[in-house]
């Protein structure tokens, strides 16, 4: 067995267990250059057992998402930075609701030195952040608790949820395709960003730029449902044509 068959064995192995990784994770793994990591993954990606997506490599399905905890630590960073931004556009006063997410948790805290803000969510964890400000109305809406990333879906969320209007909608998904459509793994979630979407004057998206071409099977909406994707670059532009031509404005950070 060579040494290029053993790495991609090995690589196969680590995609199992977590599902995705980083380039930059993979060389630093496997003591190789980023050119060899990237020609690996073309080699397992046109044999169908990767699939590529911005600045890393998953398992080719559709059907199933990185694990809570893993998804939390991937591009920590980035998704603190997209949160900063976003919370810029958002004034003090206003109604929002907010979804489930990592980088949606990650919003939770870069707001909480807003003032006055009335919060409505399907997110436990959203809500335990957001409560530390005494100044914040937070509501939880009823329905069934997932207990992996404490996520509340199901039709009673919707129906609770239905009940308001809300300046902002904040939503996280897990893919976007190249026709723009948000896409998530779970359709009682997407059910329930499709009612945040309806209830919203306003609807903001925030997603690491790895969600970029990353398949998910349940379609949540069109980006040319929403106002605005916060991201981070670089993303290519393709994607960014994409938003343009739908008329929905893209930040980068």
């Amino acid at each position: 067995m060579t040494k290029t068959t053993e790495r991609h064995q090995a690589l196969l192995h680590m995609l199992n267990a977590r599902g995705y990784a980083t380039i930059d994770e993979l060389t630093k793994c496997f003591s190789v250059t980023p050119q060899t990591i990237r020609k690996d993954i073309n080699t397992l990606a046109g044999q169908g057992k990767v699939q590529r997506f911005h600045g890393g490599v998953g398992m080719p399905l559709s059907t199933e998402n990185i694990l809570y905890e893993q998804r939390k630590k991937l591009f920590l960073p980035e998704k603190k930075a997209i949160a900063q931004m976003l919370a810029k556009h958002i004034p003090d006063g206003a109604s929002i609701c907010i979804n489930l997410g990592t980088t949606t948790e990650e919003v939770a805290h870069a707001l909480l030195g807003h003032t006055n803000l009335r919060v409505l969510t399907n997110n436990l964890n959203v809500a335990a952040i957001m409560a530390r400000n005494p100044n914040f109305d937070v509501v939880v809406a009823g329905g069934t608790v997932r207990h992996h990333d404490h996520g509340i879906i199901g039709p009673s969320a919707e129906n609770f949820i239905r009940e308001f209007r809300v300046d902002y909608g904040i939503i996280g998904i897990s893919g976007i395709d190249q026709d723009g459509n948000m896409l998530d793994f779970d359709y009682r979630e997407v059910s329930v960003a499709r009612t945040i979407i309806e209830c919203s004057r306003r609807v903001f998206l925030a997603t690491d730029n790895s969600k970029f071409g990353r398949s998910a099977m349940v379609r949540v909406a069109n980006v040319c449902d929403i106002e605005a994707v916060f991201s981070n670059g670089p993303l290519e532009e393709p994607w960014q044509r994409m938003l343009q031509e739908a008329g929905t404005e893209l930040y980068l950070v």
